[in-house]
């Protein structure tokens, strides 16, 4: 049977059908994951729960993955465990506060994730706390602090506008 010229022409556009390039679109895509995964990574910002009210303040250095104590008007929680609650801590006025300085030190031997391995390598802790607790109260938590190792202490406030 002869080739028509349809038939040849058929033949013709088969041959034309390209390959896509996909080296190059893998690499569009690599490139693509490390930036999703590098800006993804951290938080740059400290939520306080709804309970507690930062005071207001002006803020020049961003927060870092430290230890975090939260003194709520019922609590303190040391990274997210109750230790002691709030009447006690302000019922008794001297010393350390035990339950927090077996906590720090439980954090120290118990590190589980490359987040906790940080903030208890970096011996800092961030206090949030409410503003209507007494600073006696703050006072002797940033005492246990210390006297736990951990001599960088950063208190949480809302940022305000430095302008107001």
């Amino acid at each position: 049977m002869k080739n028509s010229r349809r038939m040849k022409r058929m033949s013709r556009n088969k041959k034309r059908v390209q390959n896509l390039p996909l080296t190059s679109l893998m690499d569009v895509f690599t490139i693509l994951v490390f930036f999703l995964l590098f800006h993804s990574g951290s938080s740059e910002i400290i939520e306080a729960p709804k309970q507690i009210k930062l005071p207001d303040s002006t803020v020049e250095a961003k927060p870092r993955e430290t230890v975090v104590i939260l003194v709520s008007p019922e609590d303190v929680l040391v990274q997210g465990k109750a230790v002691v609650s709030t009447a006690q801590l302000l019922d008794t006025n001297t010393g350390d506060i035990p339950e927090i300085s077996d906590r720090l030190t439980h954090l120290e031997r118990n590190i589980i994730g490359i987040n906790t391995k940080a903030a208890v390598d970096s011996k800092e802790v961030t206090i949030l706390a409410d503003k209507g607790i007494p600073f006696r109260a703050l006072k002797r938590i940033m005492s246990t602090c210390t006297s736990s190792g951990y001599g960088k202490i950063s208190l949480a406030v809302n940022q305000k506008d430095a302008q107001n």
